[in-house]
């Protein structure tokens, strides 16, 4: 349970370092992108999670 409460304050943090580092994108594009990149993780091991996320959100958010 704390590790549920600490994970999902990890990945609030970012969403809002995202939201920093993309101001021209719309946040509910950022939130979606972290989202998805959050629900790509479903296995048992969560200690990475919020780097896991973080990555694959910036990924998803920068431009080509």
């Amino acid at each position: 349970m704390v590790q549920e409460i600490d994970e999902k304050r990890a990945v609030e943090q970012v969403y809002q370092r995202l939201t920093a580092r993309f101001p021209g994108v719309d946040p509910a594009t950022v939130r979606l992108a972290v989202e998805e990149a959050l629900g790509s993780l479903d296995g048992p091991v969560r200690n990475y999670v919020p780097v896991l996320v973080e990555r694959a959100a910036r990924e998803r958010l920068t431009p080509i």
